[in-house]
């Protein structure tokens, strides 16, 4: 039997070599793109009328636009409108990325790999952290020193903020991949005890039938997360607090 890991291995579809350099077309790049497809067949398609009185379609796509602008204005205010369409993108990407990876046989979990969610994590830290420089400049680097801290800690306060601002792109990858490993590895590991127990597979299929039901949940609640931290960083750029 398969290892539970072996569901996140990257294969190789088109083999392509640039001289020394492998830019293959793989399973995950695969994925990829057919997340964003799936995410503009589900705006166009459900925005295709555009009726007044919207249909079930035109009303999940009105709800996850609603749902996404609120959280953007709650976490960040009014001045972070201008970066809705990116926020919203990252939303539906990530989530659209999740729920694919949950089909049995067929659907692959690139969010599940360290390299892919600190990519967006670092793009994302990097974004903001010129965002803040762009509209602050130097006044950016108070948002290291803590108000009304005394004088004699503030050097000591000054490097862990500075700490905590610089591995905000390790926290943030690791906690959507890790989420990712682990309930697509506990969904494998229990798999193979059906199959291994025959007829007394009845309880562990039972606990699978509970953890898809879970998985669900947390590959939507993964992409909020994500998207939410991403909403509070940039009110730290925008505000400064």
């Amino acid at each position: 039997m398969a290892s539970p890991l072996a569901q996140f291995e990257i294969t190789t579809l088109i083999p392509l070599h640039v001289g020394e350099y492998n830019i293959s077309f793989t399973n995950s790049a695969f994925f990829m793109a057919l997340s964003v497809m799936a995410v503009m067949v589900f705006m166009v398609a459900g925005m295709r009328k555009g009726a007044m009185v919207p249909g079930r379609w035109q009303l999940c796509v009105e709800m996850c636009y609603g749902f996404v602008a609120n959280m953007l204005h709650e976490a960040a205010g009014r001045d972070a409108r201008k970066y809705f369409p990116f926020v919203f993108s990252l939303f539906m990407f990530i989530l659209f990325a999740n729920l694919i990876g949950m089909f049995p046989y067929f659907g692959f979990t690139f969010t599940s790999h360290i390299a892919v969610t600190f990519a967006m994590a670092s793009f994302v830290f990097v974004g903001v952290t010129l965002i803040g420089l762009y509209k602050h400049g130097f006044k950016f680097f108070t948002l290291f020193v803590p108000k009304g801290a005394p004088l004699a800690l503030m050097p000591l306060l000054v490097v862990i903020e500075l700490v905590s601002y610089l591995s905000r792109p390790i926290s943030l990858s690791v906690r959507l991949f890790a989420n990712m490993v682990a309930g697509h590895t506990m969904l494998k590991v229990f798999g193979g005890f059906v199959v291994t127990l025959g007829m007394l597979g009845v309880v562990p299929f039972a606990f699978i039938v509970a953890l898809i039901g879970l998985e669900l949940l947390v590959a939507c609640l993964q992409a909020y997360v994500f998207t939410i931290l991403t909403c509070m960083y940039l009110n730290d750029a925008l505000h400064l607090h």
